[in-house]
């Protein structure tokens, strides 16, 4: 990893992802587990218990909500934050018309509760699916390797994994990024070819005060620190030079839907 060459990098899998634990969500009975905030207490936990440092996060998509209520949760644990193209969250409920909303809850209950939650993740756990839902968010489609498309459906097919997923697609309430903006210094990357996350409404965190620039990655999609490192390694290392005195941890923070 370039960054490693001169920092400490430390990228960590989020409960349910990757190859972390997956507790089933149902033994927590009513109560919610696969929030951002259990999340962002496990990120900043790492933080005081591994890195032993305060840290600067770097966070794509979905990512970028676990960084934010983590900084917001404990400030003085993260010196900065890079976002790139972070979740919008556009299914959260607030996002909704009142009228759709009790829609909405039915159709969640029928993923959770059914039999039918189970057959769509069957569907999308293949080779082929995680393939197709690559190529939409990959403006660069030639990216999209049959290793990476491996390295993604393999923690997967792990047990549990299908739980914590419908579990997480069903996750409507929780915060929202522009409700979490924290008073650390913060860089806004964003591809301008991601098809999920419209760059026309991610340009509205631009004017934040905490936000130092909105920096825009021209034929780039959904996961440009994958699709072009090398327009996001020099904005990283960039960021870090002006923020880290003495010198702090990198932290990545990523979560990927497709899990």
């Amino acid at each position: 990893m370039v960054l490693a060459k001169s920092h400490r990098v430390y990228s960590i899998d989020l409960i349910g992802y990757g190859y972390s634990d997956k507790p089933n969500p149902r033994d927590f009975f009513d109560k919610p587990f696969y929030t951002f905030e259990t999340w962002a207490s496990q990120l900043n936990d790492f933080c005081k218990d591994v890195v032993k440092d305060q840290a600067f996060f770097i966070c794509n998509s979905i990512g970028g909500l676990v960084g934010l209520q983590a900084a917001v949760m404990e400030p003085e644990i993260c010196r900065g934050m890079i976002l790139l193209n972070i979740s919008l969250r556009m299914l959260h409920i607030k996002k909704q018309p009142w009228y759709g909303r009790p829609l909405i809850r039915s159709f969640q209950n029928l993923l959770r509760n059914t039999a039918a939650g189970k057959l769509f993740y069957k569907m999308v756990a293949t080779s082929e699916s995680v393939r197709n839902i690559l190529c939409q968010c990959y403006n660069d489609t030639s990216q999209v390797t049959e290793e990476l498309v491996e390295k993604i459906l393999q923690p997967g097919l792990e047990t549990g994994a299908a739980d914590v997923f419908l579990e997480f697609i069903c996750y409507s309430g929780g915060p929202l990024p522009e409700e979490l903006l924290p008073q650390c210094p913060v860089l806004i990357a964003w591809g301008d070819k991601d098809p999920w996350e419209p760059i026309e409404l991610g340009r509205a965190y631009g004017n934040f005060d905490s936000v130092e620039d909105f920096i825009v990655l021209p034929n780039v999609g959904h996961c440009p620190q994958d699709e072009a490192p090398h327009l996001v390694n020099p904005l990283v290392e960039s960021f870090v030079t002006r923020h880290a005195t003495p010198p702090a941890s990198v932290s990545a923070a990523s979560l990927y839907s497709s899990n």
